[in-house]
């Protein structure tokens, strides 16, 4: 019987866990890209399976992110309590949003999902007495995990709890994308007006699963807020979406694993060339991205799925003579 896992995806989850011994100068590190990869995987339910054009998801981010930084400056400093409750508020936000993201064509998403989004973020910078406006939110202080395990200046507490809520969390999508209303999405990205002549509730459907990723993005943005300790506007801003957009296109859409890779390319390449160039990074990060893109157009898995290919079909028949 095939297995659920292919060797693959057990290698990818083994080269994550084995971290702590791999990567140990860098573990704050590699919690952003976990953290990242997450964000980027909420998105991907949204775009790269239902087809939704979004460029406003980093509100949801946001909510989770101020969400849980204001439970820990009041005094609820739990990570896993907080963590849901962050997850629930961004799902909330996505719910009363939903309708206005649905209906629509792309450009309408778009219009609507920015400026969803930039009057997020404009809400946080007028409530600076709540949210400390462009200073941040100060007074973050996170209780030490399950009671013993306390957040260090090294990351290993950190990374170690964001690696298992990321796992867990794409558990879940891996089941829901691959369940027959997980199929019925991929029918509306590909043909709404069709899904709809065969009685699916395109509009229902796309609502849950917006609200769905909002639920993730929240708990992305809670994890950055808890392993750092520290929120700020940025959390919200319009540039954090277009990044996550870039990541997904790197990545490749409609994968789940695309948004993980993505995440690392981007976020290791960010990392590397403003070290080696404090000034122009910028353009040479441009340059390897639109190499990325034009020598894979569905993205870095994209490409690699289309060079595996001939091997996955075998050795062609012998032509009868």
């Amino acid at each position: 019987m095939r297995s659920a896992f292919r060797w693959l995806e057990v290698a990818f989850w083994l080269v994550l866990v084995a971290g702590y011994v791999l990567w140990p100068g860098t573990l704050p590190l590699a919690s952003q890209v976990l953290i990242a990869g997450l964000f980027a995987l909420s998105y991907d339910l949204v775009l790269g399976y239902a087809g939704i054009l979004s460029l406003g998801h980093a509100a949801y981010f946001g909510v989770g992110a101020y969400t849980a930084g204001l439970l820990a400056a009041h005094g609820w400093g739990e990570p896993i309590s907080g963590l849901v409750v962050a997850g629930l508020a961004a799902a909330l936000v996505g719910l009363i949003t939903s309708p206005l993201v649905v209906r629509g064509t792309d450009l309408t998403r778009l219009m609507i999902t920015t400026g969803l989004g930039l009057l997020l973020f404009e809400l946080a910078n007028r409530l600076g007495a709540i949210t400390g406006g462009v200073d941040g939110l100060q007074g973050v202080e996170m209780q030490p995990l399950l009671g013993s395990l306390r957040f260090d200046i090294y990351g290993r507490t950190a990374y170690g709890y964001v690696l298992v809520v990321v796992f867990v969390l794409f558990l879940a999508a891996r089941r829901l994308v691959r369940s027959p209303y997980g199929l019925s999405l991929r029918g509306i990205r590909a043909n709404p007006g069709r899904m709809r002549a065969i009685g699916c509730r395109v509009d229902l459907h796309l609502a849950a699963i917006y609200t769905f990723a909002a639920a993730y993005a929240g708990v992305a943005g809670a994890l950055l807020t808890q392993t750092t300790q520290f929120v700020g506007l940025d959390v919200l801003s319009f540039g954090r979406s277009a990044e996550l957009l870039v990541m997904l296109i790197v990545g490749g859409a409609g994968l789940l694993y695309g948004g993980f890779v993505g995440a690392a390319v981007f976020m290791i390449v960010h990392h590397v060339l403003s070290s080696l160039d404090p000034v122009y990074w910028q353009f040479w990060l441009g340059v390897c991205l639109i190499a990325i893109v034009l020598l894979g157009r569905d993205g870095i898995l994209g490409m690699g799925r289309r060079l595996l290919a001939p091997r996955r079909r075998g050795p062609a028949p012998p032509s009868a003579s």
